[in-house]
């Protein structure tokens, strides 16, 4: 088997994708693939290797992804809008042997210190040989010495896919996740493949060819790469890709391309629920509007249903279960349920005792199924924290479950942030502010946000004799993390809340 091989059992002349104005059917879509498998095949790249993306929602992600998933490789999507830093982190991490840069990335990625990457042989730029990836690399030709061109590779001569078993790795995604600062967690061709079943088996959430999905939510996140891009072509649907969100735009997207399934995360929906002047029938030709990755707030969902006559089915899920756990599609309104779980998954509550919960009180979320990562790469410790020895993945979010059994998440037992959608892990963005020397202690925490369900507060006591300002702690971060993890606010304190045992004490931040 091979994930790549979801595309296979649909029609040639059937869309798969439609991309900054061009249409790609599934046959076309194919034959480029097992062209640009070719080339990456006769660059070397063998099954193990493990390839970056660095592209916005485009084709060229999308014919990268399931070229380098069907020569064998490890996929690692990445945040095309990350700093230069913290790219250079994660492709040190995971030890790239190639990159796929897109229009998108290719500014930060010239930033990079290549000499700090030494498995780094291959660099893919997608756009033509004057592109900003030539300025003085090398000579272009793909040895290993500069850049060479996607479109040169699609030119390949065609190589078949490798097959690989369930349990091969296929991805590498960096996720905030329940075990602590940013790893890569490790996900294989039967972990995404059984979610996508999962998700299918769901009578009131599965995808059929008529659909046209729109491809908005980021392929280098879970969300949009296994459910809006992944679920749509194993369906045999098409997917709009759309590389950057206007809620404007996006609406006359959904017009023109006669959209039926809009996946979201709740930023998209505020935004349209609180925008002036839209037309009523906006969402007219939409069966299934899916919004997941955050909670969404209960006002915001009674908002949209009554402004634009559909509601929003909220869903549960994480990087570490490939990533959809529950699904409240098809039901009755339940506003603030996620739902019940996907066909295929085990699912308990656990109490602080560490046995299941009784029926009406809070446990922490426990699942079990073929969807369920192997872990997080290089890293025994993050793995046993997080997956017992009998396969259950303990997610560290809080729920209770109502008498149909619908879950309703209520806290966190750790102490993520989820800003947009996007896990933020304290620890993370502390220790890029302790590299400042006007830093001597630092404290960050998750704090209400009415547009991305979160935002990021740091706590900061100063250095001895030194002045520093809030703009120059913020700006520190930006050079450092993903915009996403950057504090919105920097308070400053003469010292931080702890217990007698030296222990911070968060809650009182709080």
């Amino acid at each position: 088997m091979n994930l790549a091989t979801i595309l296979d059992p649909h029609p040639d002349d059937a869309v798969a994708l439609i991309s900054r104005g061009k249409t790609t059917t599934y046959g076309q879509l194919r034959s480029q693939i097992s062209a640009l498998r070719g080339g990456l095949v006769g660059l070397g790249i063998r099954p193990g290797d493990r390839v970056a993306i660095l592209c916005a929602n485009n084709w060229y992600f999308v014919a990268s992804y399931f070229a380098a998933l069907s020569a064998g490789a490890v996929v690692v999507p990445l945040n095309p809008m990350s700093p230069a830093v913290e790219l250079q982190r994660q492709l040190a991490a995971i030890g790239a042997r190639m990159i796929v840069v897109g229009p998108a990335g290719a500014k930060t990625f010239a930033a990079i210190d290549r000499t700090a990457l030494p498995d780094l042989e291959h660099v893919v730029r997608c756009e033509g040989p004057s592109g900003p990836l030539s300025g003085g690399q090398g000579d272009g030709d793909g040895d290993g010495d500069g850049a060479a061109s996607l479109d040169d590779l699609v030119g390949a001569d065609p190589v078949p896919a490798v097959e690989r078993a369930d349990d091969d790795l296929a991805v590498l995604i960096f996720t905030s996740g329940t075990a602590g600062s940013a790893r890569a967690a490790m996900l294989s061709h039967g972990n995404l493949l059984a979610n996508l079943d999962q998700v299918q088996r769901h009578p009131q959430r599965a995808m059929t060819p008529d659909d046209r999905c729109l491809g908005l939510l980021p392929f280098f996140h879970i969300f949009g790469l296994n459910v809006a891009l992944g679920l749509s072509l194993y369906a045999g649907s098409s997917v709009v890709a759309v590389e950057r969100f206007d809620p404007s735009s996006a609406l006359d997207t959904i017009r023109n391309h006669g959209i039926t399934v809009v996946p979201g995360a709740p930023p998209m929906w505020v935004a349209w629920a609180t925008m002036p002047g839209v037309d009523p029938d906006a969402f007219a030709s939409v069966r299934l509007a899916v919004t997941g990755a955050a909670k969404l707030p209960e006002e915001i969902a009674r908002t949209f249903e009554a402004k634009f006559g559909i509601g929003l089915s909220e869903g549960y899920g994480l990087t570490e279960a490939a990533p959809v756990v529950t699904s409240s599609a098809g039901a009755a309104p339940r506003y603030g349920s996620i739902g019940v779980p996907v066909p295929g998954l085990e699912l308990r509550l656990i109490d602080a005792g560490g046995d299941d919960a009784m029926a009406g009180d809070p446990g922490e979320i426990w699942v079990r199924g073929p969807n369920v990562f192997k872990g997080y790469w290089e890293d025994d410790e993050a793995t046993r924290a997080a997956l017992t020895a009998d396969g259950w993945l303990r997610t560290g979010d809080i729920a209770v479950a109502d008498d149909d059994g619908y879950l309703y998440l209520v806290d966190r037992s750790k102490d993520l942030i989820i800003v947009s959608g996007f896990n933020v892990f304290p620890a993370e963005v502390e220790e890029v502010l302790r590299e400042h020397p006007g830093v001597a202690q630092v404290a960050v925490i998750g704090v209400p946000h009415p547009y991305t369900g979160e935002a990021v507060k740091a706590f900061v006591v100063p250095a001895d004799g030194r002045a520093v300002e809030e703009d120059e702690l913020v700006d520190h971060c930006a050079s450092r993390l993903a915009r996403y993890k950057c504090p919105s606010k920097v308070q400053f304190l003469d010292e931080l809340p702890i217990t007698p045992g030296g222990k911070l004490l968060r809650r009182a931040l709080r």
